[in-house]
């Protein structure tokens, strides 16, 4: 079968094609004929050696994944082999940007019906961190105020969409050419970060949702009320830091599991929430969408590669 690997950590011209043989599922694992991989800047991250994850290498890189299940390793009863699945690999974010690829299934679900497997494959770990941030962390509910930056973003955008379907009052940030975009998504209010301070305009809130990190994230502490949380997808906030503006925060690893991605299929299958896919490359293409992910132009939306076996 055909891989995207990384014999060393580089950039985007450290990814090789190679040819593998086909893995056997162990205990817990799915054997899933991959259609299609997302790809994201946690797999950047690997591929340069920068993961807070341990990455023996040689590694084949990718973790979101829709497709369609081979085969099926002990332990794994509520699968059966031809069932169309999405979600991640492992909890190594690895293995997704092949041919055939093993996941542990507690972290996949069936796919949403009305999702064909490019969309599903754009979803699972943008769609659940999301998730993660506004309900496991932030306790999102209806009446409160909250800003979401990076509201265009793969992260950010389902923020918007998740946190204003449970009754947030959302303020986002965008740039220009996305502030029609994010307001359609369910912001009340989009802020262009590029020409306007957001806190100018926004104070007392009971959340943000940090997808930016950096001085913006710093300046997010100021806007929160007494007791309000910043939840952060990028980097942690010293305690000191919370201590004097009075407020909390919190950062995780996303943590993918079968009874969130259930959840969101609901609501994806439901049309109450949209995924957004900018660009369609084959497995060969694997640089590419690297080249996308360290700047090189591409459109708003998730990049994904379509894999025929």
């Amino acid at each position: 079968m055909r891989a995207a690997r990384i014999l060393k950590s580089g950039p985007p011209s450290a990814i090789v094609i190679e040819n593998l043989p086909r893995p056997e599922p162990a205990a817990g694992q799915l054997l899933i004929r991959v259609k299609a991989a997302g790809v994201g800047p946690w797999d950047a991250y690997v591929r340069e050696g920068k993961s807070q994850i341990h990455q023996p290498l040689p590694l084949t890189l990718g973790s979101d994944l829709s497709g369609i299940v081979e085969a099926i390793g002990p332990g794994a009863p509520e699968f059966k082999a031809g069932d169309e699945i999405y979600g991640a690999t492992n909890e190594r974010f690895t293995g997704a940007y092949a041919e055939y690829a093993l996941a542990s299934a507690k972290m996949v679900a069936r796919k949403p019906k009305k999702l064909n497997y490019v969309e599903a494959a754009s979803a699972p770990v943008v769609a659940v961190t999301a998730w993660q941030m506004l309900f496991d962390y932030a306790r999102a509910a209806a009446g409160q105020t909250a800003l979401i930056h990076g509201g265009a973003g793969n992260v950010g955008a389902y923020a918007v969409q998740l946190a204003a379907r449970a009754g947030v009052h959302v303020i986002a940030t965008a740039a220009s050419a996305d502030l029609e975009y994010v307001k359609n998504l369910g912001a009340e209010k989009v802020v262009n970060y590029r020409t306007e301070r957001f806190e100018e305009s926004s104070t007392a809130l009971d959340f943000v949702i940090d997808t930016v990190g950096g001085e913006t994230q710093e300046r997010s502490l100021r806007v929160l009320k007494p007791g309000g949380i910043l939840v952060s997808s990028v980097s942690p906030v010293p305690e000191a830091e919370q201590g004097r503006y009075g407020v909390r925060a919190a950062f995780f690893l996303v943590e993918v599991t079968t009874a969130r991605l259930n959840a969101l299929a609901e609501l994806l299958d439901s049309g109450k929430l949209v995924t957004q896919v900018g660009t369609v490359l084959p497995l060969e293409q694997a640089r590419t969408a690297h080249e996308m992910l360290a700047g090189a132009p591409h459109p708003r939306g998730k990049i994904v590669l379509s894999i025929e076996s």
